[in-house]
């Protein structure tokens, strides 16, 4: 069952339509779904769509492109399937784009989750994501010791860790500092935090939406319900955060 109320609204298509191309559709994917996910996902005037329901609701606008053409065609002149069309539109949940430490994380999280692996492996991931297993140690996102490395839990993350004098922050570091806040201290205590780094605000809230997607397609029911919590919370986190003020500075943030 879904966790939010989605409904597909369904209109006639002209006689006339035109024929797009496979690039052309991709090319409208990339300019309409961003705002169509910030809309879905901020939630506005109402609650933003559940995470286990992204997948869902973004066939919605996406499919909107799609049916507004007679055909789109693929390289081949051959028309594009629905299935393909889905295939793409979901894709677009996987493409944000992150910090280099990020995307080693991401990666690393999905080939073995929290358990330990070969630091042989973790340094050509490294590599290839234009990072270093030092860099890694050093933004406080992995252990690693005797030939081994593991990415650190919410639960292990320093308690007293400073934003504003943490020289490198990836998003993964962020997300899990909110997380701990949140679970320690409440949407007062996350809000606070937020408030001190706003201009995260965005990466990070993308950046639980996908680690939701990837822990419901692994299975990983509990890792899942923390980045389910932080995303469902995360209107009451911003009304602390502007109650909470930017440190150092007079206002409200804006979001």
């Amino acid at each position: 069952a879904l966790a939010s109320s989605i409904v597909l609204v369904c209109r006639q298509r002209a006689m006339d339509a035109p024929v797009a191309s496979r690039r052309e559709f991709l090319r409208e994917l990339h300019a309409t779904l961003p705002e169509a996910l910030e809309e879905m996902t901020r939630g506005g005037v109402h609650s933003p769509v559940a995470p286990v329901d992204l997948s869902q609701a973004i066939i919605g606008p996406g499919m909107a492109i799609f049916s507004q053409y007679a055909a789109v065609l693929e390289a081949d002149g051959t028309p594009m399937r629905v299935k393909t069309a889905l295939q793409l539109i979901n894709r677009f949940l996987a493409e944000e784009d992150f910090d280099p430490d990020t995307q080693f994380c991401l990666h690393w999280f999905e080939q073995v989750g929290w358990a330990e692996g070969k630091f042989g492996e973790a340094d050509v991931l490294a590599r290839a994501k234009g990072t270093s297993v030092d860099g890694l140690r050093e933004s406080g996102v992995v252990e690693s010791q005797a030939g081994r490395l593991r990415l650190l839990k919410w639960a292990e993350v320093p308690a007293d860790w400073s934003p504003e004098s943490d020289t490198r922050t990836p998003v993964w570091e962020a997300l899990h500092q909110m997380i701990r806040a949140l679970n320690q201290g409440g949407e007062t205590a996350a809000g606070a935090l937020l408030a001190r780094m706003p201009s995260r605000a965005e990466p990070m809230r993308a950046l639980a939406y996908r680690l939701y997607t990837l822990c419901e397609r692994q299975g990983w029911a509990e890792d899942a319900r923390a980045y389910n919590e932080l995303v469902t919370a995360w209107s009451g986190i911003e009304q602390a955060a502007n109650e909470a003020g930017i440190v150092g500075a007079q206002g409200q943030l804006e979001f």
